[in-house]
């Protein structure tokens, strides 16, 4: 808001308080500063950083059948955090989709990890979007937790070592991940 928009509704932002301009200065700084330290405090390195191994989970699908992350190695496996509110989760499907029917036969395995959604939505949305993959519920959190997710959609590309070759933060692009998956794949 402009200082002449600002006047013409009442409002004067001269007359802030120093107070006011103070606080509004240095809040991002000490917000800046408390992140900064959490990730000392941690080591300064996420669990799931690039190269590292990728965090073993054993959840169940929405269909009952166990998934046991340490039974897929060997295998080149993408590990997919969507729900079914998360509208950039809605444009990335068709593209896992493709991705996985493409490379299912050369061993290629999607693995979706629903994120704080109500496991009824999650299974009519695999359903409206034709995803042939697993998907598994996370009630607790642990595995999106392990894997430092902050909110849907996050993608990891795990290699056939088990060690996190890629990372979309983020929706992803169609070049991103055919380009992620080929690596994945000549391992």
């Amino acid at each position: 808001m402009t200082a002449g928009t600002a006047e013409r509704r009442g409002l004067d932002l001269r007359r802030l308080g120093l107070r006011h301009l103070v606080v509004a200065a240095v809040l991002p700084i000490i917000l800046l500063a408390i992140g900064a330290a959490v990730l000392v405090l941690r080591g300064g390195t996420s669990p799931t950083a690039i190269g590292s191994e990728a965090p073993d989970f054993s959840v169940t699908d929405l269909e009952g059948n166990p998934i046991q992350f340490a039974e897929l190695r060997g295998r080149p496996v993408i590990v997919n955090f969507w729900a079914s509110w998360c509208v950039p989760c809605v444009e990335e499907f068709p593209i896992l989709r493709d991705a996985h029917e493409r490379h299912a036969d050369d061993g290629l395995v999607v693995v979706g990890i629903v994120y704080q959604d109500r496991s009824q939505a999650a299974a009519t949305f695999m359903s409206r979007q034709d995803a042939t993959w697993a998907a598994a519920a996370d009630p607790d959190g642990r595995v999106a937790e392990a894997y430092g997710v902050i909110g849907p959609p996050e993608t990891f590309l795990i290699g056939r070592d088990g060690k996190i070759a890629a990372r979309a933060l983020g929706q992803f692009t169609a070049t991103w991940l055919d380009e992620k998956v080929a690596a994945i794949m000549e391992e």
